[in-house]
């Protein structure tokens, strides 16, 4: 009796082992991959800088395991290392489809001379960012990327309205801020209180603006009790050439004797 219970538990080692081995065959890709095969890849994304063609070329390698043993995490691997790609969702759908779902990222502003910042306040790289239109240009060292950008948003809101159009802001490494207008103007605020010089100086520019053409080509903020501006030269007053005189021709038919 005492023998016969060792005996049970190895039958019924054996007998588990026999059902669990197949499931875990198949769960693995070990065997039966083929019966249960991945035939669909549903692709769903903006498409504005990746196309559906990368995406498939990604992660189809990885889908003949079948659809048990297929791993979702390489998946969402393999089609997040392509360029622009934010974060990918994966799920498997029954009997044989793969659902993916791509965010690219949406570039919000330049960051030095090569990255970019996205909507979400995160630096990426992507290959031809110098090539893309119509983006602030933020710079600064990187563990400051927060206060720049917190910075340049708070100069759009008080600026808006007042004509001046900024396209950069520059944080340097000693901490004074520079701000760029689209004019091409410079604007140095320092390195304490810049948020409230700039305000002053836009409170008074409604008056100074109508002073001289165009806007001015720098101004500093860096006073305590006002700033200084410089102007760009008037430009020299633009010289006409007069026209040389020519003589009309005669017609030429007038030359021509009147056939008798």
């Amino acid at each position: 009796m005492s023998g016969a219970f060792p005996l049970k538990l190895v039958a019924w080692g054996v007998a588990l082992t026999l059902v669990a081995l197949p499931i875990l065959g198949v769960l693995n890709g070990w065997f039966a991959s083929d019966r249960w095969p991945v035939t669909k890849l549903s692709v769903n994304a903006e498409f504005d800088h990746v196309s559906a063609e990368q995406i498939r070329a990604a992660a189809q390698p990885l889908l003949g395991k079948g659809f048990f043993a297929l791993d979702l995490d390489d998946v969402r691997d393999a089609v997040a290392k392509l360029p622009w790609i934010e974060r990918v969702e994966v799920r498997k759908r029954w009997p044989d489809t793969v659902d993916l779902l791509v965010y690219e990222q949406q570039p919000y502003a330049r960051w030095g001379e090569q990255r970019l910042v996205n909507r979400q306040g995160h630096l990426f790289s992507v290959a031809g960012a110098e090539g893309l239109q119509g983006l602030p240009r933020l710079a600064g060292p990187d563990d400051r990327l927060d206060d720049v950008l917190r910075f340049y948003a708070d100069s759009l809101r008080e600026s808006s309205g007042s004509g001046l159009v900024i396209d950069a802001v520059a944080l340097s490494p000693r901490g004074g801020w520079r701000i760029e207008l689209a004019s091409g103007s410079v604007i140095e605020l320092g390195r304490t209180d810049a948020q409230s010089r700039l305000q002053r100086f836009l409170d008074v520019w409604p008056r100074l603006a109508g002073t001289h053409p165009g806007a001015p080509a720098s101004v500093d903020l860096r006073y305590e009790n006002g700033f200084a501006m410089r102007w760009p030269p008037p430009s020299p007053p633009s010289t006409v050439t007069p026209a040389a005189v020519v003589s009309p021709i005669p017609n030429p038919e007038s030359r021509i004797p009147a056939l008798p």
